[in-house]
């Protein structure tokens, strides 16, 4: 399926609310220095939005952006860009990022699939992560969840020949979902073999909401695949 084809997958869900004064303050004044708002089926030029011409890793739905934040600050010799909706996660990420002076995080508030179709160029991605997305448990709402095969075609194109793919999940029917579909796709390589997760690699950092999770005796599933074209 070509990519112009690509079914329509609604993979968040919009939440709003209040937003602290922090959020706003990054949502609002700070958004020239990290925001990057893609015209229409216009290709970003990575070399020219970061500081520095870098491998760039895409994070899909950070949430409040704990994880991401702290791999840009442990991991300065890479871009590091976050697509996400969830606007006080948005403006808290980027209020921390400030904080820290990052230089090689940059932020989009827009449909992930969208952006991904039209506005990133193929080739371009060192790496893909996607840390505890919606699982929608639900066996009628399973069509919803964002790793399903012409996603992850799509995906393929836009990272480059041995980039990877990281998911962790707390759902074991997801990370079934996600380890079934990866291993079907031709040109993702599971890294330690067919039918193998992988254990938490030390630069994905733990988050609360994980160890909320493991208190409450949840298990994390972990996948790691390098793409070969």
């Amino acid at each position: 399926m070509s990519e112009g084809k690509i079914r329509k997958i609604q993979s968040f869900v919009r939440r709003s609310g209040r937003l602290t004064l922090g959020q706003k303050y990054g949502l609002n004044e700070l958004w020239a220095n990290y925001g990057i708002d893609p015209i229409n089926h216009e290709i970003l030029n990575f070399d020219s939005l970061f500081a520095k011409p870098q491998a760039v890793i895409l994070e899909i739905g950070f949430g409040n952006g704990d994880s991401l934040l702290q791999m840009a600050i442990n991991e300065p010799e890479y871009n590091f860009l976050g697509i996400e909706v969830y606007e006080a996660g948005v403006g808290r990420l980027i209020n921390e990022a400030h904080k820290h002076n990052l230089s090689n995080l940059k932020i989009i508030k827009q449909d992930a699939v969208e952006v991904l179709k039209n506005n990133i160029a193929a080739n371009s991605l060192a790496g893909f992560q996607l840390y505890f997305a919606d699982p929608w448990h639900k066996k009628k709402h399973h069509k919803r969840r964002i790793v399903q095969a012409e996603f992850m075609h799509l995906m393929s194109a836009k990272l480059m020949n041995g980039g990877f793919v990281h998911m962790a999940t707390d759902w074991q029917n997801y990370a079934e979902h996600m380890l079934q579909t990866l291993e079907a796709h031709a040109h993702f390589k599971n890294t330690l073999g067919a039918h193998i997760y992988s254990p938490r690699p030390e630069r994905r950092p733990i988050t609360k909401f994980e160890k909320r999770g493991e208190r409450l005796g949840h298990g994390v599933w972990d996948l790691i695949f390098t793409n070969e074209k």
